[in-house]
């Protein structure tokens, strides 16, 4: 947590339910990755099939595609 970036790489189908509970879930110790939510900068970069369990996930897609230039990656 005293890193300036926390980034978290998830692919695949089989994470897709470990990025849900990281980024939408609780922070709770059984989701050690829960903790990024309270971190200043984490960048998340997941693909179609990690972040088909986002309840929210079109939303995310959305401002990711609407942010100003000087904020993308």
């Amino acid at each position: 947590m005293e890193c300036r970036t926390c980034l978290l790489l998830a692919f695949g189908a089989p994470k897709a339910a470990a990025v849900a509970l990281a980024v939408e879930g609780p922070v709770t110790a059984t989701v050690p990755a829960s903790i990024l939510q309270f971190h200043r900068r984490t960048i998340v970069i997941i693909d179609e099939e990690a972040s088909s369990k986002l309840l929210r996930g079109e939303y995310y897609r959305y401002v990711y595609e609407h942010k100003p230039d000087w904020q993308k990656i």
